[in-house]
């Protein structure tokens, strides 16, 4: 096919003003002279020409046309051609910020006959330019690729970011750092038109702006009861003792001034199981959120990816937006939140607030409401510790609405974490909550006959079964220790009662600084506690300190050496110790008890 004279006068004639017109007349002229004979090169080389000139001047769309009609002109490359006018089109649009139009765009591609070549194109192509956006902190021209590749690919099935999230995962955490950014300067109302474009690909309602109040705040004009059971108090500094000596450690000392332990009742409330975060009206209740340092914490509720809900605070206020699935229930004392699966977080922070729950104040009839993803050793706890024989409620991970919510506190103020460029908070645990559970536990297990005799048991804390915080070489650690007569011990296979017994049993104690340590606030007076730890100096040296002393133990840690990693939390990092250190550890430990017996 040679190209005919009116064909050439329409390429000629194409300019900005009569693009769409001069297509659709080539078009006509194309189709209608047919192709025949050889493959038309020539007639191809004059329509991508038009094609690239096209998109020099921003007309895609006509662009993308040029690219179709070149399809039905050139038989042998149309699935080139057709995946040409896709991905011209989408690229050109996304990177001159029209996304209105590629939003236009990909709803006529999805509806249309594009072959699958030309669909996966052209979800390459966004998900490339999401990713240079993001890279260059664009967020909301990333957000706008990764939305349309969600749409063009119907629904993000089986897609991946480059680093490893679906794309509901990216896009949640793009819209959270979004919103964080305006709450922290005071411009709440403006989350609601970006966050109105993903909120149905994300399964949210609308986003709202709360006030944050802490519970004694939001009890105070009357929309709730206040009820303090232990009132605040100054607590003791932890001693700190290392192996080879005091360190220069770099984070912050907790507060010494342990906060109020309460009941507070609240009417007519939203929560939402694995976060703590209450809304009633126009309030979010929330003491870590109210508290004067928050500013400084990186608060994770709302943010952690199990969370059903997105959340963001700054400036006094928070912006949260919630699935708009609802459950009723009565009545409920609150136990369910942020990491409450989590061992270690469960006995600091929630198991506390049953001593709160037993207290006389506190309605009797509320069952305990949890979340439903709690191993049974948390469920085991519950009922240890409960006094009114109250009913365990697990809630699945669906927004609750109470007729009547009860709160108590964790013992102390414990930011999840802290944000970049700010000091680690290393909280202090107040010895006395810890104290009255300690004797709360063993008072309830000798009823039920368990044996918690002193039995000179010498264990060794495995933590081989978890991915983070591993001593690296713990076989042979195990392997020095069995010589000294330790057992390997395996904290997460036992029940709750085997561990208290297994811990409460034991004179030495040997383990990395993790959820398993957390059991020794139930240790024996005078056990001897080995932590061994990486290198790092903003580990929460003070928590595990002032939480195992709580039980008149003894502890000594000992940091070995940190395996460098450009990923994870410097808290988790992975590390060795020497044999060496750990035998002479155990050795200073039994010195100093014996001139403590000489004195």
């Amino acid at each position: 096919m040679r190209p005919t004279a009116a064909f050439m006068d329409l390429i000629k004639r194409v300019d900005g003003g009569n693009a769409t017109r001069i297509l659709g007349e080539l078009a006509a002229v194309v189709t209608g002279d047919g192709p025949s004979g050889a493959r038309p090169k020539a007639i191809v080389q004059h329509l991508e020409t038009l094609a690239f000139r096209l998109e020099g001047s921003d007309r895609f769309a006509q662009a993308s046309e040029v690219y179709r009609l070149i399809a039905a002109v050139d038989v042998d490359g149309r699935e080139r051609w057709r995946t040409a006018a896709v991905t011209v089109s989408l690229q050109g649009l996304c990177e001159r910020g029209r996304f209105g139009e590629a939003s236009a765009f990909v709803e006529a591609l999805r509806d249309g006959d594009d072959p699958g070549a030309a669909i996966s194109a052209g979800v390459d192509i966004l998900m490339r330019l999401a990713w240079q956006y993001e890279c260059r902190y664009e967020t909301e021209a990333s957000v706008q690729c990764y939305r349309l590749a969600h749409a063009l690919s119907g629904a993000g099935h089986g897609i991946t970011t480059v680093d490893g999230h679906t794309l509901e995962r990216k896009i949640r955490d793009i819209r959270i750092l979004q919103m964080r950014a305006l709450a922290e300067e005071g411009r709440h109302v403006e989350a609601a038109p970006l966050h109105e474009q993903t909120r149905d690909l994300l399964g949210l309602g609308p986003v709202h702006v709360y006030d944050i109040v802490s519970a004694h705040q939001a009890a105070a004009d009357g929309r709730g009861v206040y009820r303090e059971v232990r009132p605040g108090r100054r607590i003791r500094e932890p001693e700190l003792r290392f192996l080879d000596g005091p360190v220069a450690l770099t984070s912050q000392a907790g507060s010494r001034d342990a906060p109020p332990q309460y009941v507070a009742l609240f009417r007519d409330c939203l929560a939402f199981p694995r976060s703590n975060i209450v809304l009633q009206d126009d309030r979010l209740i929330y003491d870590l959120a109210a508290h004067p340092l928050s500013g400084t914490f990186d608060i994770r509720d709302g943010v952690n990816p199990d969370q059903i809900m997105v959340a963001a605070y700054g400036s006094g206020r928070a912006l949260v937006a919630a699935p708009t699935e609802r459950r009723e229930i009565q009545a409920g004392l609150m136990l369910f939140g942020l990491q409450s699966r989590n061992y270690g977080h469960w006995l600091l922070e929630f198991v506390g607030r049953m001593l709160c729950f037993n207290d006389r104040t506190c309605p009797a009839g509320f069952p305990i409401c949890i979340d439903d993803d709690m191993p049974a050793t948390h469920r085991q706890i519950i009922e240890l510790i409960d006094e009114r024989a109250r009913p365990i409620l697990p809630l699945s991970a669906v927004p609750t609405r109470f007729r009547e919510l009860g709160l108590a506190p964790a013992p102390t103020l414990l930011p999840f974490d802290m944000r970049p460029g700010h000091t680690v908070y290393d909280s202090i645990w107040p010895g006395d909550v810890f104290a009255d559970l300690r004797s709360r536990v063993l008072g309830r297990l000798a009823e039920r006959g368990v044996d918690l005799r002193r039995t000179g048991r010498r264990i060794v804390l495995s933590r081989r079964g978890f991915a983070q915080r591993q001593l690296l070489n713990e076989a042979e650690i195990v392997a020095t220790l069995a010589q000294h007569g330790f057992e390997v011990v395996h904290p997460e296979t036992l029940t709750f009662a085997e561990q208290i017994a297994t811990y409460h049993a034991a004179d030495v104690i040997v383990g990395s600084a993790s959820s398993a340590l957390t059991n020794c606030i139930f240790c024996h007076p005078g056990a001897k506690v080995v932590a061994l730890i990486h290198e790092g100096l903003s580990f929460n040296f003070r928590g595990y300190a002032s939480m195992i002393e709580s039980s008149g133990a003894d502890l000594l840690f000992v940091r070995g050496m940190t395996e460098r990693s450009e990923t994870g939390h410097p808290f988790h990092a992975n590390y060795t110790v020497s044999p060496d250190q750990v035998l002479r550890a155990i050795d200073t430990m039994w010195a100093q008890a014996r001139r403590k017996q000489a004195l």
